[in-house]
């Protein structure tokens, strides 16, 4: 990992699932649209990790979230 993660406003988000297509190695969507991690390790709802290569696409769905429910952060 990359000491950086994608963490999600839980009280922004309303579900567009742009993240998940642009993060697509990183983040899926539930039945709803809502973004969840692909890591598989419990607990990471809030703050996904992120590995190196996947830096520039993380910034890319901060910058296009529509609600600003996204913000990089470091671990």
């Amino acid at each position: 990992m990359s000491g950086h993660a994608l963490h999600i406003d839980w009280t922004k988000c309303d579900g567009r699932g742009l993240c998940a297509e642009i993060l697509d190695r990183a983040l899926t969507r539930d039945d709803w649209g809502y973004p969840v991690s692909l890591r598989g390790e419990e607990g990471f709802r809030s703050d996904i990790p992120l590995r190196a290569d996947e830096l520039d696409a993380a910034d890319d769905a901060v910058a296009l979230c529509p609600v600003l429910a996204l913000r990089r952060v470091a671990l």
